[in-house]
């Protein structure tokens, strides 16, 4: 599949301890690591492993910098989502009420990437790669072990975020499921329909900002459960059975970054 413009296309852990961080993920998810060839900073991948042909690479790592957490950052995944062109997405971004947090900039051999924040708070990187070679690390069109499963949007308004993507990339809402008290939990297509991408949710009370929760795939979510907290993890919701039979959990690894689960209980 030829990724198209509204494509998540990459996933970034920045950490407080890049070591430890790969450790963790290696037990809980089943990833290995690389280092990347960059002199100029400590980047790493996370791969999955699968055997598969040029497919394997879920995303990367890095140490957050003393400079960056003097800038307010902290321990998080942050998703990558495919432009056609960087800057008019940024104009476009920030015309419509979201935030620059980093300005395009080039990576030579990977491409050009800016870091921004939708009008409700929730991060994402917006870029245009260097190269066609399509990224597979969302498994949109099949089940991929290691892979991004799903994309989740909690925020704090759920009718303007539709609007600020749907504008921005063409999402779509297809269907939705009542959640009580919690609002509606709403699914979002790709452009065009082509496939599920994941869903927008009111974010609950006691969480300070809006944010994106990524989903990765494992091959048995009760065994990775007992593989975060016997590894310094901390479960926020424990495995609950999703539409199709399996089952999706929230956790928080040991430096503090959000993430979820999704995979049979075997």
């Amino acid at each position: 599949m030829t990724n198209k413009h509204g494509d998540f296309i990459w996933y970034e852990l920045m950490t407080s301890d890049a070591d430890a961080a790969g450790d963790f993920y290696g037990k809980v998810v089943g990833w290995t690591s690389t280092k990347a060839d960059q002199a100029e900073m400590d980047y790493r991948f996370f791969s999955s492993g699968d055997g598969s042909n040029n497919d394997d690479g879920v995303g990367g790592y890095m140490a957050l910098t003393p400079e960056m957490c003097a800038g307010g950052a902290r321990p998080s995944w942050v998703g990558y989502i495919a432009v056609d062109d960087v800057d008019a997405s940024v104009a476009s971004i920030t015309a419509a009420g979201g935030a620059l947090f980093m300005p395009a900039t080039d990576l030579d051999g990977v491409g050009r990437m800016a870091m921004v924040a939708d009008p409700q708070g929730a991060p994402f990187y917006v870029m245009k790669g260097s190269s066609d070679e399509a990224s597979h690390s969302f498994a949109a069109l099949e089940p991929k072990l290691g892979h991004c499963a799903w994309n989740e949007l909690m925020t704090a308004d759920p009718e303007a975020a539709k609007a600020f993507y749907g504008a921005l990339f063409g999402w779509t809402k297809e269907g939705e499921m009542d959640m009580g008290p919690l609002g509606k939990y709403e699914f979002l297509q790709a452009s065009g329909g082509r496939f599920a991408l994941g869903a927008v949710m009111p974010k609950m009370p006691e969480m300070p900002v809006s944010l994106w929760t990524y989903y990765f795939r494992v091959a048995n979510i009760d065994r990775a459960a007992e593989t975060i907290e016997a590894n310094g993890g901390t479960i926020l919701a424990e495995p609950t059975e999703i539409p199709g039979g399996e089952y999706s959990l929230n956790a928080m690894d040991p430096q503090g970054a959000a993430f979820g689960l999704v995979g049979p209980r075997i």
